[in-house]
């Protein structure tokens, strides 16, 4: 995990903070709130849980905001000005995965963005941060945004994340038609008469959904969902682990505002037209590396043996040379092995690459290895 708050800085509570002491959750400072990091049974029980059943997530940490526009067109090309990917083309209720860039092209943070479902809301796009990020966020759009372009930041509204092959059956009991929904797209509706906005969305690599809630309303849902057989509590440790799994990128490890969306090899959310037209910040080198390749790129890698290698570890060659850094790495329950991921050179980046990992002082041999280490199950129609 990245964005872990010192201990003298004040730390924020979400809305469901009291029942996380409730359930005898070990909390910590993480991105400036006292947040879960496990409950009871552990981070290893909750993950296999979540893989198994269905985990409810409590990211009400994260950053929301609606940017509002006369019209679709209007408010994508003024969000396209600062992110690379092709908002324009986003149907009704359709959402994407992208980033904020700086202009040398590195991340400043990765967003998603959801197209109103609502026709009357045509000019609305909704924004999720990360919640290191949120406040540089909501900053940075507001400078650069045209006057004609509301932000309105989302104070009133918390997240919940509930993930797992049984988070449809479940989700379904209180929200009509929620199973029917796509991988990647969202609308307004209600859970119990409840106005949320629920996503098929996540970051856990199984199928899954996101559910945006008035903060009064959020305990209500919250014991709702926790009160079905199939759902437990899951801490940010499972969701870590996770996602590590999963093999997607974290903001404060494989991303920041050095590292541009090519090395991070999610060029995969920068579409064609995009590609060709540009109009964002950091294009040049973007395009420049779409073209003839990055001198590093993230790589999957699993070490030998049961010894995790953890963010920092330095990466070499087989004849000692360094090569590159682990930048997330830990224990795969899933795998029953330890995984990582990092950047090396791309001179040595082939899948099949031996590697040594540099663990307290003695190295440790690794591969490099196709991701996600553990297939994606996300709900594809």
């Amino acid at each position: 995990m990245s964005d872990v708050t010192p201990l003298s800085t004040p730390l924020r509570h979400t809305p469901l903070h009291g029942r996380h002491i409730s359930l005898g959750a070990r909390m910590v400072g993480f991105a400036g709130y006292d947040m879960p990091v496990q409950y009871k049974e552990g981070i290893l029980a909750e993950h296999l849980w979540t893989r198994a059943h269905a985990g409810l997530f409590d990211v009400s940490h994260m950053g929301q905001c609606f940017l509002i526009g006369r019209d679709h067109e209007t408010t994508a090309r003024a969000l396209e000005t600062l992110i690379p990917a092709d908002i324009l083309a986003l149907k009704r209720g359709q959402q994407r995965y992208s980033q904020f860039l700086n202009d040398e092209g590195g991340v400043l943070d990765d967003i998603m963005v959801t197209r109103s479902a609502d026709p009357d809301e045509d000019g609305t796009l909704m924004v999720v941060v990360n919640a290191g990020c949120k406040e540089a966020d909501f900053a940075h759009l507001r400078a650069h945004l045209p006057p004609h372009i509301k932000c309105i930041i989302a104070e009133h509204r918390a997240l919940l994340a509930l993930q797992g092959p049984d988070a449809a059956v479940v989700l379904e009991r209180h929200c009509a038609n929620v199973s029917a929904m796509a991988f990647m797209t969202g609308s307004s509706t209600s859970f119990d008469g409840i106005p949320v906005h629920v996503s098929r969305s996540g970051y856990s690599g199984e199928d899954g959904f996101e559910l945006s809630v008035h903060l009064d309303k959020v305990v209500v849902v919250n014991e709702r969902l926790l009160a079905h057989r199939e759902v437990k509590p899951i801490g940010l440790g499972a969701r870590d682990s996770l996602r590590l799994e999963a093999g997607l990128c974290l903001y404060g490890h494989e991303l920041d505002p050095t590292v541009s969306p090519v090395e991070a090899g999610i060029q995969w959310s920068i579409q064609k037209r995009r590609r060709e037209e540009g109009g964002f910040p950091g294009f040049e080198r973007i395009r420049c590396e779409l073209s003839h390749g990055s001198s590093r790129k993230r790589v999957g890698i699993l070490p030998e043996g049961r010894a995790p290698a953890r963010e920092g570890t330095e990466i070499t060659a087989k004849d000692g040379q360094k090569i590159g850094t682990i930048t997330s790495g830990g224990f795969g329950p899933s795998l029953n092995g330890p995984c990582a991921m990092g950047y090396v050179e791309s001179t040595h980046a082939a899948l099949g690459t031996d590697v040594f990992l540099i663990v307290r002082g003695t190295p440790m041999p690794g591969k490099i290895v196709p991701m996600p280490f553990v297939p994606h199950r996300f709900h594809r129609l």
